[in-house]
């Protein structure tokens, strides 16, 4: 009888709960309604297709476009969603691209419905189970992996368990490829490459660098023969290492076929190393052989005989099988690209879905790793014993729908429960993104003061403005449906802070907490403003910021604005000026924002709306 681990179940029963909570959430019936689901941005309807094309393995794949603003945060690339029109049956499918009010998705079908073009379709978020049973089969399997488990041991049950982190070795002070690197991120470097075994935890906060360090500590681990798993828990993370490594000349390939590949990264995927090849001239004849058996079976209409649906059954059946042919001789070609690769890129979710079982491999490293829930970091921790970590804790946490699961730590990442373990650390201490006055309250609240600024972003000036609401009655309202909150209040400060100050709007960003906020956004401001919910602008800055912080009310709730980790990232994006409307009253109840007014005031930079004409 298999031996059941107390910790691996209630990880297991984390994933089960946020499973339930997003079928809850994401079901569109009598109970949820569509205008529900739009409302809080888990649905766009109507879209409008503009192209239709066979993509990866001859999927169908759509580009459309919004005929109207809508709150796209939710909708990131890579994410299960499902196509949709009343009285249909709805395709399930994958988001490749999301981008203003333009975007692109894969079905996974044999061919575009009959209804694609009709009026009334639309797509929503769907449950992602396949990153769930990817997961829990990883979780499952990692007794049979010693060393990992070993670190699980520890992390879960650290009284049991005894752990005692590697002692790293001394190296050789490598020749710096990246002559800026400033000394806490050349010490970095160093650690990464003394690491034998174990776990190294690079803490690297808003704008110390973080990026550089990892591709500097990339090419060195390279140099001297190790052959390195680098992954990321968004696509777009990865994207952002792989474009970096473009000019370094390390033989990299990026796997997995989530999203619109950028033009840039294509010839480092499997496809682009194939181009040309007499493989890719099978491939081309095969999809040119399943293009001929869907336009057959698709001669047939909704509505025909038995004969006529048998006969299109066996034409789309053999459109499988061609499909499948596809995959199996990209399959054998990855496993020679595998071989030479130096270093193979991919999300956790993407690298499963290729050749890498029973691989070994020297190091695997973990970026973004704040925004890595726990589960999904073992999917790819088993391939070495040797893991580094890059990320900041201190900023927003996984995203985890279930509060029962959040409750039990579904919503604690890989990075925080390395962080808090025995492990070598090491903090990047130097931000080169922001003016010192923007810097120096997270910083002081949030790294103890241990981050400096460098020397050409300390000199004081007008760079931090808070305009208090207090007293102009600009309540919050409930937006339609009961769903995220608006100020229309603060939008029209914002409008009159843009116009007065004459705000340049390609420099500028408008932010917010609330996804209702930024849909009001999208009607009263600048069109060619750029507008996002605080967690979609993570990984993100701009010269100017406006925060729009929303919560006015009598009984000084502040909801999730009680995050401070969300404030973290919020007040960190600016690099020339920052730019904060709020209601000291409902926040000053709230010592996080209590502090902040004090510092406010400090520095002079407290403003009444009142001021503004």
């Amino acid at each position: 009888m298999e031996k059941t681990y107390p910790a691996i179940q209630y990880l297991l029963s984390c994933i089960d709960l946020e499973d339930q909570e997003q079928a809850k959430r994401f079901q569109l019936n009598e109970h949820h309604s569509l205008k529900a689901l739009k409302a809080d941005g888990l649905a766009l309807h109507p879209i409008r297709i503009t192209r239709k094309s066979f993509g990866y393995a001859e999927y169908p794949e759509i580009s459309f476009k919004l005929p109207f603003p809508a709150e796209t945060s939710a909708f990131k690339n890579g994410i299960a969603i499902e196509c949709f029109c009343a009285g249909e049956e709805p395709v399930k499918g994958m988001l490749l691209f999301m981008e203003g009010k333009l975007g692109e998705f894969r079905l996974f079908a044999p061919d575009f419905p009959d209804w694609i073009e009709d009026d009334g379709v639309g797509i929503k978020l769907t449950p992602d189970t396949r990153t769930s049973n990817v997961m829990k089969k990883a979780l499952l399997e990692l007794p049979q992996h010693p060393y990992s488990f070993s670190l699980f041991q520890h992390l879960h049950q650290p009284k049991t368990t005894p752990f005692v982190a590697p002692q790293l070795t001394v190296p050789v002070v490598p020749t710096y490829l990246n002559q800026q690197l400033n000394e806490s991120q050349q010490i970095a470097v160093q650690k990464m490459l003394a690491l034998e075994e174990g776990v190294f935890v690079l803490h690297g906060p808003p704008g110390t660098g973080k990026t550089t360090t990892l591709l500097e500590g990339i090419q060195q681990l390279v140099k001297t023969g190790n052959q390195l798993l680098v992954t990321a828990p968004s696509n777009t993370a990865v994207d952002n290492i792989a474009q970096g490594l473009i000019a370094t000349g390390i033989n990299f390939l990026r796997i997995g076929n989530n999203t619109k590949v950028n033009a840039a990264i294509f010839p480092y995927t499997p496809e682009g190393k194939l181009k040309d090849s007499k493989q890719e001239k099978e491939i081309k004849r095969l999809k040119i052989r399943a293009e001929e058996m869907r336009k057959m079976a698709f001669q047939y209409k909704r509505r025909f005989g038995k004969d006529e649906r048998d006969q299109k059954k066996l034409l789309l059946n053999e459109v499988k099988a061609i499909r499948q042919q596809i995959k199996d001789i990209q399959h054998y070609n990855e496993e020679e690209l595998f071989d030479k690769a130096q270093v193979i890129l991919g999300t956790p979710i993407g690298l499963m879905d290729n050749a890498l079982a029973n691989r070994t491999i020297d190091a695997v490293i973990i970026d973004e790793a704040g925004q890595c829930i726990e589960p999904l970091a073992w999917c790819v921790i088993p391939y070495a014993t040797k893991l580094i970590l890059a990320g900041d804790h201190l900023q927003l946490p996984p995203t985890v729908l279930s509060q029962k699961a959040q409750e039990q730590g579904l919503s604690t990442s890989i990075l925080e429960r390395f962080f808090n373990s025995q492990h070598h650390l090491h903090l990047l201490d130097t931000q080169y993104r922001m003016r010192e006055a923007i810097a120096h309250f997270s910083n002081s609240y949030f790294y103890e003061g241990k981050l400096q600024t460098a020397a050409h972003l300390q000199n004081q000036g007008s760079h931090l403005a808070f305009y208090d609401t207090a007293g102009a009655g600009y309540e919050e309202e409930s937006g339609q449906d009961g769903s995220s909150l608006t100020n229309p209040g603060e939008l029209e400060a914002a409008l009159k802070i843009i116009e007065q100050l004459n705000l340049p709007i390609e420099q500028t960003a408008f932010i917010s907490p609330y996804s209702g906020q930024i849909a009001a956004a999208k009607e009263v401001l600048p069109s060619n403003l750029k507008i996002s919910t605080i967690d979609s602008f993570q990984g993100q800055e701009a010269t100017i910021i406006i925060l729009s912080l929303v919560r006015s009310n009598a009984d000084y709730q502040i909801g999730f604005l009680k995050d401070y980790r969300r404030m973290n990232v919020a007040m960190t994006r600016a690099k020339e000026q920052l730019i904060i409307i709020g209601d000291s009253t409902t926040l000053a109840k709230d010592d996080f924002y209590l502090q902040f007014f004090n510092y406010v005031e400090t520095i002079d930079a407290y403003k009444s709306v009142w001021e503004l004409v």
